[in-house]
């Protein structure tokens, strides 16, 4: 890592007691405040339709005890919103707004602490003044194809690292210019879109760190089948990646996975699993029933910090709920005598 990004991340991670707690998945709070996702630009439809809900669902975190809350652009490609008609620039301005969005929300929350006299309410919210980071979510080609390839990185054989690296670049440039304490590659499907990301930062000269977050469905490989070692030697190779680890994964995994990255990495791991459901992605439906609850899902959260994560969070699926039994289990566990 660069001397100044590895102090950004490790005061961070300091200052949250040496594990900083991620949100949770998006899409599930919007469509429960009655958002209508069924799009291909997904929960970044909400950027054009209702930008004040996501800026509620960023709240709900914060106030479930989040210390990172990762913006509405997973989805959120150039392409995809000319697609439907936007303009070029009315397209940036789209990637700039998921930002201020945070931002807004983080501002809010800020005040709603400075107005409370204690760090807990009693409808327990938490309302604790820290440091709280806004990471700037770019998704993978394959969740702009929407088809459903981010879950198996299957890019067809004609892929290669230019056409993924000029997909990427202006979106990741806009957003790294809109005010960002990071960028979050999420839901990284192979080996060759962690490159493309990794060299987008040095050639376009970014200057805020980034992470870089895979996916596995066998607690082996990343989906594509790739070797995740090899995988997260592309994050350890850059100075630019200030963590590594995986998102959108069952929790049954985590561990396992944990120890495979710890053995190729001194980086700070970060996790945020799904909540354990199957996705269906011909139906574009979550199957029912498939998940665990959010107390078995908790129930991790010490075996994973001790395996080596620092940063702990949910993906899809997980709510508030969830965050704010990471963020108990996390105070517990930071006063609990050594």
């Amino acid at each position: 890592m660069g001397p100044a990004e590895t102090v950004v991340m490790s005061s961070f991670l300091h200052q949250c007691g040496d594990v900083a707690v991620i949100d949770g998945g998006l899409a599930t709070e919007l469509e429960r405040y009655g958002a209508d996702l069924n799009d291909p630009l997904w929960s970044a439809k909400c950027l054009l339709t209702s930008p004040h809900l996501i800026r509620t669902v960023h709240l709900d975190y914060l106030e479930a005890g989040a210390d990172i809350i990762i913006t509405a652009s997973y989805q959120a490609t150039i392409q995809g919103f000319e697609n439907k008609g936007y303009s070029l620039e009315e397209s940036e301005n789209l990637l700039r707004k998921s930002v201020e969005i945070a931002c807004e929300a983080r501002e809010l929350y800020y005040r709603r602490c400075h107005e409370a006299s204690t760090g807990h309410t009693s409808d327990n919210r938490v309302l604790k003044q820290r440091q709280i980071l806004v990471a700037a979510s770019v998704g993978s080609y394959g969740a702009y194809l929407a088809d459903g390839s981010e879950y198996s990185g299957d890019y067809g054989d004609a892929m290669d690292l230019g056409f993924l690296k000029n997909f990427h670049r202006r979106r990741v440039k806009v957003l790294a210019d809109s005010g960002p304490d990071l960028i979050a590659f999420e839901t990284v499907p192979n080996k060759l879109e962690a490159q493309a990301f990794a060299q987008l930062l040095e050639e376009e000269e970014i200057n805020i760190p980034a992470w870089l977050s895979f996916n596995s469905k066998d607690g082996v490989h990343v989906v594509s089948g790739d070797a995740l070692p090899e995988c997260v030697a592309v994050a350890e190779s850059s100075n630019k990646i200030v963590a590594v680890g995986i998102n959108c994964t069952p929790p049954r995994f985590i561990r396992d996975l944990i120890l495979s990255i710890k053995k190729v990495t001194s980086k700070p791991i970060l996790i945020y699993p799904n909540s354990g459901e199957s996705y269906d992605a011909d139906r574009k439906e979550w199957v029912q029933n498939t998940g665990v609850s959010d107390e078995d899902f908790v129930s991790y959260v010490n075996k994973w910090c001790e395996a080596g994560a620092s940063l702990v969070g949910g993906c899809c699926r997980t709510t508030p709920n969830t965050i704010r039994a990471i963020y108990r289990t996390l105070s517990r566990r930071s006063v609990a005598p050594s």
